[in-house]
């Protein structure tokens, strides 16, 4: 499952860092610079934050608490009337 992310700083990464290292299964970040390992404090730095990102769940779990972990986080584009 795929869900657009807003990420603007370096609290913010260390905080879902911090989030998704409490998850069992894989969690990753997706942008136009690469793929990150959301459980990677090191590998979220090399992602750009003024890009579009896209956090990567597997298909077969229910990401809902997760969701609602990082629901500050969560980047639902405004809907086209």
């Amino acid at each position: 499952m795929m869900t657009p992310i807003k990420v603007k700083n370096v609290k913010d990464i260390e905080k879902i860092n911090q989030i998704v290292s409490n998850y069992t299964y894989d969690i990753w970040i997706h942008g136009k610079s690469g793929m990150a390992d959301a459980k990677s404090i090191l590998g979220m730095y090399v992602l750009k934050l003024d890009e579009p990102l896209t956090l990567v769940v597997p298909d077969n779990v229910n990401p809902k608490k997760l969701f609602k972990d990082l629901e500050e986080f969560i980047h639902f584009p405004a809907q086209a009337e």
